[in-house]
């Protein structure tokens, strides 16, 4: 009986193991690839808002993503993504900052949750 206890106790925990191991790399397939993605960089704020974007937007929205409203990419293909930093160098997100309201090329790692995009800065270029 003991015995039995024992082989019924092993295989429950390779099972837990195996399930976290397949957690861990499902999650790693939802971090996304690299890609590039050019477009304009919004406010989230104004843009959820009242759809707030182009060159007439460009003084609000710098203001708004300078005073911490949340920023977005809106793609010339029409999806909007969230920016958001890296966690090991914020650097280019805080580079992105400043081209609020602006066209932009974003290098980063896509990312995508439910119905909503992601992506990760790694570098920003002004087209």
């Amino acid at each position: 009986m003991r015995r039995t206890m024992r082989t019924i106790a092993a295989v429950l925990s390779m099972a837990v193991v195996m399930a976290a191991g397949i957690a861990v790399l499902a999650d790693e397939k939802h971090k996304g690839d690299k890609v590039t993605v050019e477009g304009e960089i919004l406010d989230m704020a104004c843009y959820v808002a009242h759809e707030a974007k182009g060159a007439e937007h460009a003084k609000c929205a710098q203001a708004c993503v300078k005073s911490g409203q949340p920023m977005g990419l809106l793609a010339t293909d029409g999806q909007v993504y969230l920016l958001y930093a890296s966690h090991d160098d914020a650097s280019a997100f805080e580079s992105a900052k400043q081209h609020a309201g602006k066209q932009v090329s974003i290098t980063g790692v896509a990312a995508k949750r439910g119905s909503m995009n992601g992506l990760e800065v790694h570098a920003v270029q002004a087209l």
